[in-house]
Protein backbone atom coordinates (compact mmCIF):
# COMPACT_ATOMS: atom_id res chain seq x y z
CA UNK A 1 0.00 0.00 0.00
CA UNK A 2 3.03 2.22 0.63
CA UNK A 3 3.93 2.43 -2.86
CA UNK A 4 0.28 3.77 -4.08
CA UNK A 5 0.52 7.17 -4.07
CA UNK A 6 -1.77 8.85 -1.39
CA UNK A 7 -3.04 12.57 -2.96
CA UNK A 8 -3.14 15.56 -0.54
CA UNK A 9 -6.53 16.24 -1.60
CA UNK A 10 -8.85 14.72 -3.95
CA UNK A 11 -12.71 15.23 -4.10
CA UNK A 12 -15.45 12.59 -2.98
CA UNK A 13 -17.95 12.07 -6.16
CA UNK A 14 -21.22 10.49 -5.68
CA UNK A 15 -22.75 8.43 -7.84
CA UNK A 16 -25.60 10.65 -8.15
CA UNK A 17 -23.14 13.21 -8.87
CA UNK A 18 -21.77 10.89 -11.88
CA UNK A 19 -25.59 10.01 -13.25
CA UNK A 20 -25.87 14.05 -13.10
CA UNK A 21 -22.97 15.10 -14.87
CA UNK A 22 -23.52 12.75 -17.77
CA UNK A 23 -27.35 13.80 -17.63
CA UNK A 24 -26.10 16.90 -18.57
CA UNK A 25 -24.40 15.91 -21.25
CA UNK A 26 -27.11 14.01 -22.76
CA UNK A 27 -29.37 16.89 -22.45
CA UNK A 28 -26.41 19.06 -24.95
CA UNK A 29 -27.36 22.07 -22.97
CA UNK A 30 -23.55 22.39 -21.33
CA UNK A 31 -22.84 26.47 -20.97
CA UNK A 32 -25.63 28.31 -18.19
CA UNK A 33 -28.52 27.13 -18.23
CA UNK A 34 -31.42 25.02 -16.08
CA UNK A 35 -28.81 23.37 -13.75
CA UNK A 36 -26.90 26.90 -12.53
CA UNK A 37 -30.06 27.83 -11.91
CA UNK A 38 -31.23 25.21 -9.30
CA UNK A 39 -27.91 25.39 -8.22
CA UNK A 40 -28.02 28.58 -7.45
CA UNK A 41 -31.23 28.40 -5.76
CA UNK A 42 -30.15 25.37 -3.70
CA UNK A 43 -27.13 27.10 -2.39
CA UNK A 44 -29.46 30.38 -1.48
CA UNK A 45 -30.92 27.92 0.64
CA UNK A 46 -28.44 26.55 2.42
CA UNK A 47 -26.98 30.02 2.96
CA UNK A 48 -30.61 31.31 3.57
CA UNK A 49 -30.16 34.39 1.52
CA UNK A 50 -32.08 35.68 -1.79
CA UNK A 51 -29.92 35.38 -3.95
CA UNK A 52 -26.45 33.52 -5.24
CA UNK A 53 -24.11 34.31 -7.88
CA UNK A 54 -22.42 31.57 -9.57
CA UNK A 55 -19.46 32.46 -11.21
CA UNK A 56 -16.39 30.34 -12.89
CA UNK A 57 -14.39 30.31 -9.66
CA UNK A 58 -13.80 32.25 -6.59
CA UNK A 59 -11.11 34.70 -8.10
CA UNK A 60 -13.95 35.74 -10.59
CA UNK A 61 -15.83 36.49 -7.72
CA UNK A 62 -13.11 38.31 -5.59
CA UNK A 63 -12.51 40.50 -8.86
CA UNK A 64 -16.23 41.07 -9.34
CA UNK A 65 -17.09 42.36 -6.30
CA UNK A 66 -14.18 44.67 -5.45
CA UNK A 67 -15.20 46.13 -9.73
CA UNK A 68 -18.49 47.16 -8.36
CA UNK A 69 -16.93 49.64 -5.64
CA UNK A 70 -15.85 51.72 -8.78
CA UNK A 71 -12.24 51.50 -7.10
CA UNK A 72 -9.96 54.19 -8.14
CA UNK A 73 -5.92 54.06 -8.60
CA UNK A 74 -5.52 55.84 -5.27
CA UNK A 75 -8.21 53.90 -3.17
CA UNK A 76 -6.74 51.12 -0.96
CA UNK A 77 -8.45 47.44 0.45
CA UNK A 78 -6.98 46.32 3.36
CA UNK A 79 -6.50 42.58 3.71
CA UNK A 80 -3.95 39.58 5.29
CA UNK A 81 -0.34 39.35 4.11
CA UNK A 82 -1.00 35.40 4.63
CA UNK A 83 -3.09 34.17 1.22
CA UNK A 84 -2.96 33.06 -1.76
CA UNK A 85 -1.66 35.49 -4.87
CA UNK A 86 -5.59 35.53 -6.28
CA UNK A 87 -6.64 37.57 -2.98
CA UNK A 88 -3.99 40.76 -4.13
CA UNK A 89 -4.54 39.87 -7.86
CA UNK A 90 -7.95 40.96 -7.59
CA UNK A 91 -7.18 43.97 -5.75
CA UNK A 92 -5.12 44.89 -8.35
CA UNK A 93 -7.50 43.83 -11.29
CA UNK A 94 -9.96 46.11 -9.37
CA UNK A 95 -7.56 49.55 -10.19
CA UNK A 96 -6.74 49.70 -5.98
CA UNK A 97 -4.17 49.09 -4.12
CA UNK A 98 -3.42 46.20 -1.64
CA UNK A 99 -2.55 47.22 2.03
CA UNK A 100 -1.30 44.12 3.57
CA UNK A 101 -1.42 43.55 7.72
CA UNK A 102 0.56 40.96 9.29
CA UNK A 103 -1.32 37.43 10.71
CA UNK A 104 -2.01 36.64 14.67
CA UNK A 105 -0.86 32.95 15.90
CA UNK A 106 -3.94 31.59 14.33
CA UNK A 107 -2.79 32.05 11.15
CA UNK A 108 -5.75 34.83 10.20
CA UNK A 109 -5.30 37.97 9.54
CA UNK A 110 -4.59 40.41 13.17
CA UNK A 111 -7.43 42.37 13.36
CA UNK A 112 -5.71 44.25 16.32
CA UNK A 113 -3.43 45.92 13.60
CA UNK A 114 -6.63 46.77 11.58
CA UNK A 115 -7.53 50.31 12.60
CA UNK A 116 -3.63 51.58 11.91
CA UNK A 117 -3.73 50.37 9.01
CA UNK A 118 -6.96 52.54 7.67
CA UNK A 119 -6.27 55.76 6.09
CA UNK A 120 -8.42 58.28 3.94
CA UNK A 121 -8.07 56.33 1.21
CA UNK A 122 -8.84 53.07 2.25
CA UNK A 123 -12.40 52.07 0.74
CA UNK A 124 -12.93 48.07 1.80
CA UNK A 125 -11.15 45.45 4.40
CA UNK A 126 -10.75 42.03 2.76
CA UNK A 127 -10.66 39.37 5.72
CA UNK A 128 -9.62 35.96 4.74
CA UNK A 129 -10.79 32.95 6.48
CA UNK A 130 -7.67 31.08 6.31
CA UNK A 131 -8.06 27.48 6.25
CA UNK A 132 -11.64 27.49 6.68
CA UNK A 133 -11.64 29.13 10.09
CA UNK A 134 -13.42 32.65 10.69
CA UNK A 135 -11.70 35.68 11.08
CA UNK A 136 -12.52 37.59 14.48
CA UNK A 137 -15.63 39.46 12.17
CA UNK A 138 -17.05 41.59 15.04
CA UNK A 139 -14.17 43.94 15.26
CA UNK A 140 -14.07 43.73 11.98
CA UNK A 141 -17.21 45.24 10.83
CA UNK A 142 -17.39 47.34 13.79
CA UNK A 143 -14.29 49.29 12.36
CA UNK A 144 -16.21 49.15 8.78
CA UNK A 145 -19.27 50.78 10.49
CA UNK A 146 -17.45 53.62 12.33
CA UNK A 147 -14.82 54.48 8.96
CA UNK A 148 -17.78 53.62 6.33
CA UNK A 149 -16.15 50.91 4.76
CA UNK A 150 -16.90 47.64 2.91
CA UNK A 151 -15.94 44.41 3.98
CA UNK A 152 -15.17 41.93 1.19
CA UNK A 153 -14.80 38.32 2.79
CA UNK A 154 -12.34 36.11 1.26
CA UNK A 155 -14.54 32.95 2.41
CA UNK A 156 -12.75 30.92 -0.63
CA UNK A 157 -12.11 28.31 1.95
CA UNK A 158 -14.57 28.29 4.40
CA UNK A 159 -17.93 27.12 3.01
CA UNK A 160 -19.56 25.46 5.83
CA UNK A 161 -17.57 27.69 8.58
CA UNK A 162 -19.28 29.24 11.69
CA UNK A 163 -18.65 32.73 13.60
CA UNK A 164 -20.56 32.93 16.91
CA UNK A 165 -22.84 30.63 15.36
CA UNK A 166 -23.88 32.01 12.51
CA UNK A 167 -22.71 30.68 9.29
CA UNK A 168 -20.18 32.71 7.19
CA UNK A 169 -22.12 33.84 4.27
CA UNK A 170 -25.59 33.79 6.22
CA UNK A 171 -24.90 37.65 7.32
CA UNK A 172 -22.69 40.43 6.98
CA UNK A 173 -21.56 42.11 3.78
CA UNK A 174 -19.92 40.16 0.62
CA UNK A 175 -18.66 36.92 0.93
CA UNK A 176 -16.61 35.22 -1.59
CA UNK A 177 -17.20 31.23 -2.02
CA UNK A 178 -14.37 28.41 -3.65
CA UNK A 179 -15.89 25.02 -5.47
CA UNK A 180 -12.41 24.14 -6.82
CA UNK A 181 -11.31 20.38 -6.51
CA UNK A 182 -9.51 20.86 -3.50
CA UNK A 183 -12.00 22.83 -1.72
CA UNK A 184 -14.95 21.41 0.97
CA UNK A 185 -16.77 20.50 -2.28
CA UNK A 186 -16.21 20.99 -5.86
CA UNK A 187 -17.57 21.99 -9.34
CA UNK A 188 -14.76 21.01 -11.19
CA UNK A 189 -14.07 24.74 -10.92
CA UNK A 190 -16.12 27.77 -9.90
CA UNK A 191 -17.33 29.69 -7.33
CA UNK A 192 -20.02 32.11 -5.89
CA UNK A 193 -20.86 35.58 -4.15
CA UNK A 194 -23.21 36.75 -1.98
CA UNK A 195 -23.92 40.37 -1.36
CA UNK A 196 -26.46 41.81 0.19
CA UNK A 197 -26.10 45.58 -1.66
CA UNK A 198 -28.73 45.69 -4.69
CA UNK A 199 -26.23 47.80 -6.24
CA UNK A 200 -23.70 44.79 -6.33
CA UNK A 201 -26.13 42.62 -7.44
CA UNK A 202 -26.96 44.45 -10.59
CA UNK A 203 -23.12 44.55 -11.31
CA UNK A 204 -22.20 41.29 -11.13
CA UNK A 205 -25.30 40.08 -12.75
CA UNK A 206 -24.53 42.17 -15.75
CA UNK A 207 -20.74 41.92 -15.24
CA UNK A 208 -19.87 38.18 -15.09
CA UNK A 209 -21.05 37.72 -19.07
CA UNK A 210 -20.25 40.67 -21.22
CA UNK A 211 -22.28 42.89 -20.02
CA UNK A 212 -25.55 41.45 -21.69
CA UNK A 213 -28.32 42.23 -19.35
CA UNK A 214 -29.35 38.40 -19.64
CA UNK A 215 -27.90 35.15 -19.39
CA UNK A 216 -27.44 32.47 -22.30
CA UNK A 217 -30.50 30.49 -20.41
CA UNK A 218 -32.69 33.27 -21.25
CA UNK A 219 -32.15 34.18 -24.77
CA UNK A 220 -31.48 30.38 -25.98
CA UNK A 221 -34.52 29.10 -23.80
CA UNK A 222 -37.82 28.29 -25.70
CA UNK A 223 -39.48 31.03 -23.41
CA UNK A 224 -36.45 33.39 -23.96
CA UNK A 225 -35.70 36.39 -26.61
CA UNK A 226 -32.28 36.72 -28.55
CA UNK A 227 -32.52 40.35 -28.16
CA UNK A 228 -30.40 41.76 -25.21
CA UNK A 229 -28.59 45.12 -24.43
CA UNK A 230 -24.89 45.16 -23.38
CA UNK A 231 -25.25 48.32 -20.51
CA UNK A 232 -21.10 48.16 -19.53
CA UNK A 233 -17.72 46.12 -20.85
CA UNK A 234 -17.78 42.80 -18.79
CA UNK A 235 -16.22 39.22 -18.65
CA UNK A 236 -16.44 35.85 -19.19
CA UNK A 237 -16.97 34.20 -15.39
CA UNK A 238 -19.90 32.42 -15.92
CA UNK A 239 -20.85 29.19 -14.58
CA UNK A 240 -21.51 26.06 -17.06
CA UNK A 241 -24.37 23.87 -16.09
CA UNK A 242 -21.75 20.45 -16.71
CA UNK A 243 -20.41 22.59 -13.13
CA UNK A 244 -23.17 23.22 -11.40
CA UNK A 245 -24.37 18.99 -12.13
CA UNK A 246 -21.20 18.42 -10.04
CA UNK A 247 -21.98 21.20 -7.99
CA UNK A 248 -25.52 19.98 -6.47
CA UNK A 249 -25.18 16.84 -5.05
CA UNK A 250 -21.84 18.27 -3.53
CA UNK A 251 -24.22 20.57 -1.47
CA UNK A 252 -26.00 17.45 -0.65
CA UNK A 253 -23.15 15.90 1.36
CA UNK A 254 -20.93 18.80 2.38
CA UNK A 255 -22.19 18.12 6.00
CA UNK A 256 -20.81 14.97 6.03
CA UNK A 257 -18.05 15.95 4.43
CA UNK A 258 -17.43 18.33 6.80
CA UNK A 259 -18.00 16.00 9.75
CA UNK A 260 -15.17 13.91 8.11
CA UNK A 261 -13.06 16.61 7.59
CA UNK A 262 -13.31 17.16 11.66
CA UNK A 263 -12.93 13.69 12.39
CA UNK A 264 -9.45 13.69 10.91
CA UNK A 265 -7.99 17.39 12.02
CA UNK A 266 -9.08 16.17 15.71
CA UNK A 267 -6.61 12.64 14.49
CA UNK A 268 -3.93 14.74 13.47
CA UNK A 269 -3.80 17.05 16.68
CA UNK A 270 -4.51 14.09 19.04
CA UNK A 271 -1.68 11.81 17.27
CA UNK A 272 0.47 14.83 16.93
CA UNK A 273 0.33 17.14 19.88
CA UNK A 274 3.59 15.85 21.48
CA UNK A 275 5.79 15.64 18.89
CA UNK A 276 8.65 18.01 18.97
CA UNK A 277 9.27 19.71 15.92
CA UNK A 278 6.33 21.16 14.84
CA UNK A 279 3.42 23.26 15.83
CA UNK A 280 -0.07 21.92 15.29
CA UNK A 281 -2.93 24.76 14.03
CA UNK A 282 -3.72 27.21 16.67
CA UNK A 283 -7.54 27.80 17.71
CA UNK A 284 -9.14 31.22 18.33
CA UNK A 285 -11.02 31.45 22.00
CA UNK A 286 -14.65 32.80 20.43
CA UNK A 287 -17.23 30.34 19.42
CA UNK A 288 -16.97 29.06 16.13
CA UNK A 289 -16.98 25.70 13.96
CA UNK A 290 -13.69 25.40 11.56
CA UNK A 291 -14.59 23.54 8.78
CA UNK A 292 -10.94 22.17 7.85
CA UNK A 293 -10.45 22.64 4.32
CA UNK A 294 -6.56 22.31 5.08
CA UNK A 295 -4.60 21.20 7.69
CA UNK A 296 -1.54 22.96 8.06
CA UNK A 297 1.36 22.21 10.38
CA UNK A 298 4.37 24.23 11.70
CA UNK A 299 8.26 22.63 11.02
CA UNK A 300 9.39 24.40 14.31
CA UNK A 301 12.75 22.44 14.29
CA UNK A 302 15.44 24.53 14.31
CA UNK A 303 17.76 21.55 13.40
CA UNK A 304 18.47 22.32 9.61
CA UNK A 305 18.00 18.84 8.42
CA UNK A 306 14.29 18.67 9.72
CA UNK A 307 13.66 22.01 7.51
CA UNK A 308 10.21 22.25 6.09
CA UNK A 309 11.67 21.41 2.63
CA UNK A 310 13.23 18.17 4.09
CA UNK A 311 10.31 17.59 5.43
CA UNK A 312 8.41 17.63 2.29
CA UNK A 313 10.93 16.00 0.30
CA UNK A 314 11.16 13.08 2.85
CA UNK A 315 7.06 13.12 2.26
CA UNK A 316 7.05 12.71 -1.47
CA UNK A 317 10.01 9.49 -0.96
CA UNK A 318 7.07 8.01 0.43
CA UNK A 319 4.57 8.48 -1.67
CA UNK A 320 2.79 10.78 0.21
CA UNK A 321 1.10 14.06 -0.70
CA UNK A 322 1.59 17.54 0.55
CA UNK A 323 0.73 21.12 -0.28
CA UNK A 324 2.37 24.40 0.65
CA UNK A 325 -0.30 26.82 1.65
CA UNK A 326 0.64 29.64 1.23
CA UNK A 327 4.34 31.19 -0.15
CA UNK A 328 4.45 34.80 1.76
CA UNK A 329 2.61 36.80 -1.30
CA UNK A 330 4.66 40.51 -0.51
CA UNK A 331 7.67 38.96 -1.66
CA UNK A 332 6.75 38.38 -5.31
CA UNK A 333 8.63 39.90 -8.21
CA UNK A 334 5.54 41.76 -9.11
CA UNK A 335 4.50 43.13 -5.58
CA UNK A 336 8.19 44.04 -4.36
CA UNK A 337 8.22 46.11 -7.49
CA UNK A 338 4.68 47.24 -7.69
CA UNK A 339 4.17 48.24 -4.46
CA UNK A 340 7.65 47.91 -2.76
CA UNK A 341 7.13 45.40 -0.21
CA UNK A 342 10.30 43.79 1.05
CA UNK A 343 11.68 41.41 3.86
CA UNK A 344 11.15 41.81 7.10
CA UNK A 345 7.42 44.11 6.06
CA UNK A 346 5.18 40.96 7.59
CA UNK A 347 7.73 38.79 10.01
CA UNK A 348 5.15 36.54 10.99
CA UNK A 349 3.90 35.72 7.55
CA UNK A 350 7.40 35.67 7.01
CA UNK A 351 8.35 32.65 9.25
CA UNK A 352 4.96 31.00 9.04
CA UNK A 353 5.65 30.77 4.86
CA UNK A 354 8.70 29.74 5.16
CA UNK A 355 7.53 26.65 7.85
CA UNK A 356 4.02 25.96 6.43
CA UNK A 357 3.15 22.68 4.98
CA UNK A 358 -0.57 21.36 4.36
CA UNK A 359 -0.94 17.36 5.41
CA UNK A 360 -3.49 15.32 3.10
CA UNK A 361 -6.79 15.91 4.00
CA UNK A 362 -10.07 14.81 1.95
CA UNK A 363 -13.37 13.36 2.98
CA UNK A 364 -12.61 9.61 1.50
CA UNK A 365 -9.27 9.02 3.45
CA UNK A 366 -9.11 6.41 5.69
CA UNK A 367 -8.09 5.98 9.24
CA UNK A 368 -5.04 3.82 7.61
CA UNK A 369 -4.33 6.29 5.02
CA UNK A 370 -4.01 8.48 7.86
CA UNK A 371 -1.33 6.26 9.83
CA UNK A 372 0.69 6.55 7.16
CA UNK A 373 1.18 10.05 7.05
CA UNK A 374 1.49 10.20 11.02
CA UNK A 375 3.95 7.23 10.87
CA UNK A 376 5.96 9.36 8.01
CA UNK A 377 5.98 12.28 10.19
CA UNK A 378 7.24 10.49 13.09
CA UNK A 379 9.61 8.67 11.29
CA UNK A 380 11.34 12.20 10.40
CA UNK A 381 11.68 13.91 13.28
CA UNK A 382 13.63 10.25 14.93
CA UNK A 383 10.28 8.57 16.32
CA UNK A 384 9.05 5.02 16.03
CA UNK A 385 5.33 4.55 15.11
Amino acid sequence: MENIFLPFSKPSLSQATLDEVNACLQSGWLTTGPRVKKFEEKLAAYFKVPEVFSLTSATAGLHLALKALNLQPDDEVITTSMTFVATLNAIVLAGAKPVLIDIDETLNMDVAQLEKAITAHTRAILPVHFTGLPVDLDPVYTLARKYKLRVIEDAAQAIGTYYKNKMIGSFGDTQIFSFHPNKNMTSGEGGCVITRDKIMSKKIRVLRFHGIDRDAFNRFSKEGSQLYDVIEPGFKYNMLDLQAAIGLHQLDQLEEFIEKRTHLAKRYCNFLEKLNGITLPRLPSYPHRHSWHLFTILISSEKPLLSRDNFMQHMKNLNIGIGLHYQAPHLFTYYRKQFGFKEGDFPNTEKVASQIVSLPLFPDMTTQDQDRVITAIKQFFGKTA
